[in-house]
């Protein structure tokens, strides 16, 4: 056989524990539909744990049939494979953009404590023994504002980037 159907590296290259973990989900397929014995399955499942070469692992499965679709038993990263982003990912960071946005639409209109609400603030907590200067005067809140305005424009730069790797795909 000069090409394992099942695509585990050739000859003597090193396998991954995915790999290994795919080989193993595969003779416990073929243990389940009677094609090995109870010891050739204890047998083949320890000597694939202990396989380090992509040959070794394709001699364990040789004499078995080919699944049609082995990578649903296991998913096998491959190095040149990088993940693609996944749209609940997308959603998330649209909400969050929208949440931030929001907040920060909210203190630009936002005059602030009046004062009669500042003086207010000041009494309870002088009633519990805390002094602290009156909060600040009514006016624009730039921290409050910008701040969550500048995160909302980074989410929206993810929202954007996902977007255009994953349709790069």
């Amino acid at each position: 056989m000069d090409h394992d159907p099942r695509d585990f590296p050739p000859g003597d290259l090193r396998v991954s524990d995915a790999e290994r973990d795919l080989a193993v989900s595969e003779l416990g397929k073929a243990f389940q539909a009677g094609r090995l014995t109870t010891d050739e399955f204890e047998e083949r499942c320890g000597a694939a744990f202990a396989s380090r070469t992509g040959a070794e692992l394709a001699a364990l499965l040789a004499d078995l049939p080919v699944e049609r679709n082995p990578t649903e038993t296991a998913v096998v990263h491959r190095p040149d494979q990088e993940p693609v982003p996944r749209p609940r990912l997308i959603a998330g960071a649209t909400i969050a953009a929208a949440c931030f946005a929001l907040v920060a639409v909210a203190n630009a209109l936002s005059r602030g404590p009046s004062l009669q609400q500042r003086q207010l603030t000041q009494q309870i907590f002088a009633q519990h023994g805390i002094t602290i200067p009156l909060p600040p005067a009514e006016g624009f809140n730039w921290p409050g504002t910008i701040t969550p305005a500048i995160v909302s424009l980074v989410f929206v730069l993810l929202i954007v980037f996902m977007r255009a790797t994953r349709d790069d795909r």
